[in-house]
C-alpha cells in the first residue's frame, strides 16, 4: 500500500506546473508529468482525481504564495485605509496581470462549459480570498473609516473595480501587457470610485475620496 506523502505531492505539484506552462492545459498530459515526477500515472492519480484538479490546484498553490502574504499585510495595515488598499491593488494586479496568470485563467474559462473546473477554482481560490477581503472591510466599517454596508459586497465590488482596466482588457486580448505605471494609474481610479461609494466623512476628509497616494499634511 503506498503512503501519500506531503512531500510527493508538492513534486507533483511542481513538476504539473512545469507541463502546464510549457504546454498548456490542452497539450499538458498525466503520463508527461508522472515521467518528470518519476512515478506512474496511477500515482498522479491517487493524489489528485483528474488532470482538470491537478491544474487548479497548480493554480491555486501559485496563488496562495504570491496573494497570502499581500492579504495578511493589508489585515494588519489599520493607520492609512486609502494608501493601504492602493499598495494592495497594485501588488495584486502585478500578480493577476502576469501572463502565466492570464493564461491561466483563459483555460479555466474555457473548460468551465465542460468540466466543474470553474467551481472548484472558484471556490478554493478567489471565493477565499474575497472573504478575507471583505472581513478586513467589515473591521474598517467598524473603525468607523468605510460606511457600514455589507462587507461581501463591497469587496466583490472592489475587486470588479479593480479588474475592469486590467484584467479583463487581457483576458480578451485587448491589451498585451499591463505595465506598472498603468496599474498604479487604474488602482487609483478604481479607489476613488470604491471610496467615494463606501468612504466615510472621516475618510474623505483624510483625501481618501480624491486620492488615495495622497496623505493631507
Amino acid at each position: 500500500m503506498r503512503v501519500k506523502t506531503e512531500a510527493k505531492r508538492e513534486a507533483i505539484l511542481d513538476a504539473a506546473s512545469k507541463v502546464f506552462l510549457e504546454a498548456g492545459f490542452d497539450g499538458a498530459s498525466m503520463a508527461e508529468i508522472a515521467k518528470m515526477v518519476g512515478g506512474s500515472k496511477a500515482t498522479l492519480y491517487s493524489y489528485f482525481k483528474s488532470k482538470e484538479e491537478l491544474f487548479v490546484d497548480v493554480m491555486h498553490r501559485a496563488a496562495h504564495q504570491q496573494l497570502d502574504p499581500l492579504v495578511d499585510a493589508l489585515s494588519q495595515d489599520n493607520d492609512n485605509l486609502p494608501m493601504a488598499l492602493q499598495t494592495f491593488g497594485e501588488q495584486v494586479l502585478g500578480f493577476l496581470c502576469s501572463a502565466p496568470t492570464i493564461q491561466s485563467r483563459r483555460v479555466v474559462v474555457a473548460e468551465s462549459g465542460r468540466s466543474d473546473i470553474g467551481r472548484r477554482f472558484h471556490e478554493q481560490g478567489p471565493r477565499e480570498g474575497m472573504q478575507k477581503v471583505a472581513e478586513f472591510l467589515a473591521r474598517q466599517m467598524e473603525l468607523g473609516k468605510l460606511r457600514p454596508s455589507d462587507p461581501q459586497l463591497a469587496a466583490q465590488q472592489l475587486a470588479a473595480l479593480l479588474e475592469c482596466e486590467t484584467v479583463i482588457p487581457l483576458l480578451l486580448g485587448i491589451e498585451t501587457e499591463m505595465p506598472p505605471d498603468r496599474i498604479r494609474e487604474a488602482v487609483k481610479r478604481a479607489l476613488r470610485t470604491f471610496l467615494g461609494a463606501y468612504g466615510s466623512t472621516a475618510c474623505e476628509a483624510a483625501g481618501g475620496a480624491t486620492d488615495p497616494t495622497v496623505e493631507q499634511a
